[in-house]
Formats: structure tokens, C-alpha cells, sequence
């Protein structure tokens, strides 16, 4: 076995983004644990836990550069038959003990089967909501049938809500209808209905029906879609409060961890935005069954849910094919809200006659996600100039006042989420979120998730003797980072210096560049923790398209500066502002006018599931707001490589620089020897 021997087939594991070479035969477990991946197991490989569970996947991948056969691993075996007969192996799912390797292969590890479940920070805010929710509960007595007036049970219940109620025009799905004249006649002549108001018209909908008077409350489902986690927050529609959050990995990233890679995806494999929308269907109804039970509530108490989503997750949710995303001028099939029925997108772990509602999109890489956080954040209705990104794999970005509202998509690619970094992997218990280098001994110090002590207290080494150290994720690799440039470490370009031109050791050449070790767990048998120039690499590519977007909405503007910047999103929600500024993610402003809003896409949801009135008012906010498109302007290129420096080439800092003296370093390219050594710019 090699890991970059190329003669050997490629395995790729999904959502680590861990990859290598491996000899034919080599089981799918061996490699997940030559590589660090996180693949539990419990028996050791003997077939009999079943925790190594992983999903192979096949057919092209551009993004990783191969193309999986359908005979890439041997054929099932007689431990898998036997497991699968006697307990059952959800569709497409192998153990990964016993699938060896035979090519190339793409295998994506599930939640369940990860030893650190992954943390999605998409808690909901404490947001006050006006209720003014779709679906109530109506207690009504209804009139017994007479043979001298001719009328059915259902006529005489919509009498009785228009005389009671003041509800007019009452329709009822078939499997409601079924079973109406058994509760009308267990009540006595009374029941009690959840009844749904369309916003756009006065037309009711039945929903469910009690005999006599239902004392039980109805619930919402609010969720957020977006391209790494799924979060959802089951929400009561009698007083909006949340009664349980949960998230988990969308599972479209084995198709591709971007939204270009699924749309390639789809474009290059028949049928595969059927694969992409099964997958996220199957997934959102396993949240809602997770959600119902933390809750203690039956799913035919779910009664609405509202989603809010990025226009690539918005079609392949709908179950339609998201090429034309792909190319310019990036037409949606629609832009408008959509209020569905449950059953219409498979949604089978809710009411069965439950309503879904879709916020509407802004424009084609603008979505309904940057719809909820308009909602959220009302940039139209601040007086002074407020920028918002919504930081995640693709970026959304609004910048407005009382005057206009402008946005626009920018592709940060998955760099944030702790992807496509050597030791990155997603948040969950033992990645480091926090960094501190100390700018004179150039030592590190950090807290992991899952402890509130930093790695210099006493008690730290107890305190995570459990989760281990296991890697960094987003917000750990940005202080990283940015503290690596505050200590002399980095230069602006993004170079880092050799032990000889820093003065530490713990520079550590690698061919022609060098990486910084932050954490070494080998004498534990735990991993090697470092950031390699590869890792900064990816993270100025990202930080420079999020910069990039923010200054083509300046220049539309016509302004340089911004009075105050939100950053939102889960991932948001953890960045330092300090941090941020120093790496070049966000345009200078004063740190105290840098705040949070958390998940404001979440919390856009909640309101519309909660307020009939906040649907109408997004979709007559989202027609006002002007779209910039990234893609076509000439400047983004422009804005873009002027923001690969750290924190810029060319666009002053002014309130980062009456805080924080960044060091006036510069590093050559040459290997280890120090011919370089430090210089001052020129």
C-alpha cells in the first residue's frame, strides 16, 4: 500500500475529503484508519458490529478526477448477506470490513458511522416572532344530519367553521375526508380540525381532525438546506417555541462538496439529480423522526414545514434538474414561493397532509436562504450601511440601508467547514476552534470542542482524554491562520517562514515550503496537527471569493467602507472578528461594529413558519433586492487577486491597524535553508 502511489486505485472518503492510494484487496476499513478517516468500529473488523457502515458511490466525479466503476469493491460476501438477512443494511450500504478495494472509488462515511458525530452549530436564536402562524386548531360543533335536509358531514363542518369561526371556502385531502364521519360521530357532533390558511388567498385547508376537543399542540418544521448540514428546528405553532434542534451532514456532498460539483455531477451522470434528491429527501425525513422523538411528540403532529435553501439545494429538493444553474445566464425554474404538499416531495416523517412552504429566491445564485437572512436582518429598513455574509461552502452576501438592497453569491468552496485542509475535518468534539500563538516564543496554545479549557491549563489533558484531539475545524483554521500572520509566522502574501527565518522549530519543512505544527499527538498514538502551505492556500482562496463579493457590492454601492458587518450563518457564528478581519474575509470596520447574528437563514425560517405575514412580506422584500452576479463582473477577478494577500494588497485597514501591528515579514520560496532570511519590504 502507498498513500500516493498512483499505480494502486484511489479511495476518496466523503465528507473528510481524506483521500489515497491502496493495493487491490485492502479492506475499505484499513484505509479509512491508514488515512485518519472517522470509521467506527467496534468488533475489529470481524463483521459483527455493524458500525463500519459506509455508502460506495459511482459514476463520474470531475471533481475528484475519477470515474468509479460499478465493480470498484469486491462483491458482497456471506458476513454482509448474513448481517443483512438477520438485521438489515439500509439500500446501498456496505460494511466497510469486509468491501475491499478493486479501483478507484468514491465512499462517503455516514453520521451514525462516525466516531465523532459531527456538532452542527445551527441553534436557534432567541428571536421574538410575531405568531401569526398558518395552521390552528379549531374546536366546532357541528350540526347532526337531517333527512330532510340533504347535506353531507363535510358541507355541515364547513357551515359550522363559517358560523363559528368565520372560515369560508373549506377544502380536505381524501385520507382526512376518510375518516371524518368516524370523528364526527365519536365526538358527538363536535371535533376539532387543524385548519391551514393559504397566505395568498382566503381559502382553508383541513389538515387533521380530532374527535371532541383535541387538547395537543401542532408543530412546525423550520430548515435550513444548505449545502454541507441539514439543520431543522421543530417549532410550536402555539407560541413559536423551540422544542428541539438537530442537524446533520447533507448527504449530497459524496456527490461533490460544492454546489458546481453536483451541478457537474447531475450534467454527467443520467439520472443523477434523482440520486442528489432522494438523498436529501431521505435525510430530512430521518431529522424529522429524530426531532419528533427528543421532543416526545408523534410526526403527525408536524403539521407545516417551511424550507429555506440556496437555488442548487432548492431544485434538487423540488426533485428538478439544476443544469441550467450551471451556465450562464443561471435561470431558475422558478423564483417565486411555492406552498406544496408534503407528499409532493416524498416528506413521509410528518402529517400526511402536512403543507411545506419554500421561500422564494432572489435570483440564480442568490437563493432562499439569502431571502430568510433579508427577513432576519432587514438590511432595507437600517439606517446606516450594514454589510451581512451568511459565511458557509457558497457564501451569501447582502449589503443595503433604507435606500437599496443589494446581494450576491460568492463560491468560497468548503475551504470554512474545515474541507480541503490537511488536518481539517468537520466540528465535532476534539477539533480545535481556538488558536493563540504567542507572537515572542512562536508557541501555540488552543481549546478544542467539547472543553472549555485551553490546551495550557492544568486539567486539559483529563478533560479531553475522551474526545481526543482530532483535527481542526473552520473556525480553528482562520484563528490559526490569522495568528499565524500576527506572530510573524506568515507573511502577507501568504508564505511562511523556515525555522531559521522565524526562530522556531516548530516550522517544519515540507519540499520547498514549510508547515507549522500546532498539535503533536504521536507518543499518545493520536495524530500530527499542522498547517501546511497547502492549508493556507485554500483558506486565501476562499477568504479572497468572500472579499471579492463584498467589495463588487461596494462598488455597485458606490462607498469604501461600511458602518457595520453581520456575519450569520453557523459557521458565522463562531468566527472571531478580529480574526476574520486580520486573515481579509471582511472589509475593515470598527470591531465593535462586528457582530453575529447566528443562524439568521434559521431564524428567517422560523418567522415564515411562524407568521403568514413575514411570507408576504419576503416575497415582496426579495423583488426589491438588486442582484450583482459574481460571475460576469469583470472587477471580481480583479477584487479577488488584490485580496489574496493577507489581509490585502491594496485596501487600507485602518481600524484593524489601531489594534493590531501585523509584522512587516516577507519569506522566500526556496527549501529549507534560510538564503531568505527575513527582509523588510520594498
Amino acid at each position: 500500500m502507498s498513500f500516493d502511489n498512483p499505480q494502486y486505485p484511489l479511495v476518496i472518503f466523503t465528507p473528510s475529503g481524506k483521500r489515497g492510494h491502496f493495493a487491490a484487496g485492502t479492506p475499505i476499513l484499513t484505509a479509512a484508519r491508514q488515512l485518519g478517516v472517522d470509521l467506527d468500529s467496534v468488533c475489529g473488523g470481524r463483521g459483527i458490529c455493524s458500525k463500519c457502515q459506509i455508502t460506495p458511490s459511482y459514476g463520474e466525479f470531475p471533481k475528484h478526477g475519477v470515474t468509479v466503476a460499478e465493480n470498484a469493491l469486491t462483491d458482497w460476501n456471506s458476513v454482509e448477506e448474513r448481517y443483512d438477512r438477520i438485521r438489515g443494511l439500509p439500500k446501498g450500504r456496505r460494511l466497510g470490513c469486509q468491501a475491499c478495494v478493486q479501483g478507484d472509488v468514491v465512499i462517503d462515511v455516514p453520521p451514525e458511522s462516525q466516531v465523532h458525530r459531527q456538532v452542527v452549530r445551527k441553534a436557534a436564536s432567541d428571536r421574538a416572532i410575531v405568531m401569526d402562524p398558518a395552521t390552528h386548531l379549531y374546536y366546532v360543533e357541528v350540526t347532526e344530519p337531517d333527512m330532510h335536509e340533504p347535506t353531507g358531514d363535510f358541507e355541515r363542518l364547513g357551515f359550522a367553521l363559517r358560523d363559528q369561526w368565520n372560515v369560508d371556502r373549506v377544502t380536505a385531502p381524501l385520507p382526512v375526508m376518510r375518516r371524518l364521519q368516524g370523528a364526527l360521530r365519536k365526538g358527538n357532533w363536535t371535533v376539532t380540525v387543524a385548519l391551514h390558511k393559504g397566505h395568498r388567498d382566503d381559502s382553508h385547508r383541513i389538515l387533521d381532525i380530532w374527535p371532541g376537543f383535541h387538547e395537543g399542540r401542532i408543530y412546525g418544521l423550520a430548515i435550513d438546506l444548505g449545502s454541507t448540514t441539514i439543520a431543522a428546528h421543530l417549532t410550536d405553532l402555539r407560541n413559536g417555541t423551540v422544542k428541539a434542534s438537530a442537524g446533520v451532514m447533507n448527504p449530497q456532498i459524496r456527490f461533490g462538496e460544492d454546489l458546481m460539483s453536483r451541478v457537474s455531477y447531475a450534467m454527467m451522470n443520467p439520472g443523477g439529480d434523482v440520486e442528489m434528491t432522494t438523498a436529501v429527501r431521505e435525510a430530512i425525513n430521518a431529522l424529522s423522526v429524530e426531532l419528533a422523538n427528543e421532543a416526545g411528540i408523534e410526526p403527525r403532529d408536524i403539521m407545516e414545514v417551511v424550507f429555506v435553501c440556496n437555488p442548487v439545494m432548492h431544485h434538487l429538493l423540488l426533485g428538478i434538474d439544476p443544469v441550467e444553474l450551471g451556465q450562464a445566464p443561471f435561470a431558475l425554474a422558478t423564483s417565486n414561493s411555492l406552498s406544496l404538499d408534503a407528499t409532493e416531495l416524498n416528506l413521509t416523517s410528518t402529517n400526511p397532509a402536512a403543507r411545506v412552504f419554500v421561500l422564494p429566491c432572489i435570483a440564480g445564485h442568490v437563493g432562499a436562504d439569502a431571502a430568510a437572512v433579508a427577513l432576519s436582518e432587514q438590511p432595507g429598513k437600517s439606517e446606516d450601511l450594514v454589510l451581512i455574509v451568511d459565511v458557509g461552502t457558497n457564501a451569501e452576501i447582502l449589503l443595503g440601508n433604507t435606500t437599496r438592497v443589494l446581494a450576491c453569491s460568492s463560491p468560497t468552496g468548503p475551504a470554512f467547514e474545515g474541507a480541503q485542509i490537511s488536518s481539517g475535518q468537520r466540528a465535532a468534539p476534539g477539533a480545535i476552534e481556538r488558536v493563540e500563538i504567542d507572537p515572542v516564543s512562536k508557541e501555540p496554545r488552543f481549546r478544542v470542542i467539547g472543553c472549555d479549557l485551553w490546551s495550557d491549563d492544568p486539567g486539559f489533558a483529563a478533560a479531553t482524554a475522551t474526545t481526543g484531539i482530532t483535527g481542526i475545524c473552520g473556525s480553528g483554521i482562520i484563528e490559526a491562520v490569522a495568528e499565524l500572520r500576527m506572530a510573524g509566522l506568515l507573511d502577507p502574501r501568504g508564505l511562511m517562514g523556515s525555522a531559521g527565518q522565524t526562530g522556531t522549530a516548530r516550522m517544519i519543512p515540507e519540499g520547498r515550503t514549510h508547515s507549522y505544527l500546532l498539535h503533536d499527538g504521536s507518543a499518545t498514538g493520536g495524530p500530527v496537527i499542522t498547517v501546511t502551505q497547502g492549508d493556507i492556500r485554500a483558506i486565501q482562496l476562499a477568504k479572497s471569493a468572500l472579499y471579492a463579493g463584498a467589495r463588487l457590492l461596494m462598488d455597485e454601492m458606490g462607498v469604501d467602507q461600511v458602518d457595520r458587518v453581520t456575519l450569520a450563518g453557523a459557521f458565522g457564528a463562531h468566527i472571531s472578528p478580529k480574526h476574520a478581519m486580520v486573515l481579509g474575509m471582511i472589509p475593515d470596520a470598527p470591531l465593535d461594529k462586528v457582530t453575529s447574528a447566528g443562524n439568521a437563514a434559521g431564524t428567517g425560517a422560523r418567522m415564515a413558519l411562524c407568521s403568514v405575514a413575514a411570507r408576504t412580506e419576503i416575497e415582496s422584500t426579495v423583488r426589491q433586492i438588486h442582484k450583482v452576479e459574481t460571475a460576469i463582473e469583470p472587477r471580481f477577478q480583479e477584487h479577488f487577486v488584490n485580496a489574496n494577500a493577507i489581509p490585502h494588497a491594496t485596501d487600507p485597514f485602518p481600524n484593524l491597524a489601531a489594534i493590531v501591528t501585523l509584522p512587516d515579514v516577507s519569506f522566500n520560496t526556496g527549501g529549507g535553508n534560510d538564503a531568505g532570511r527575513r527582509r523588510r519590504r520594498t
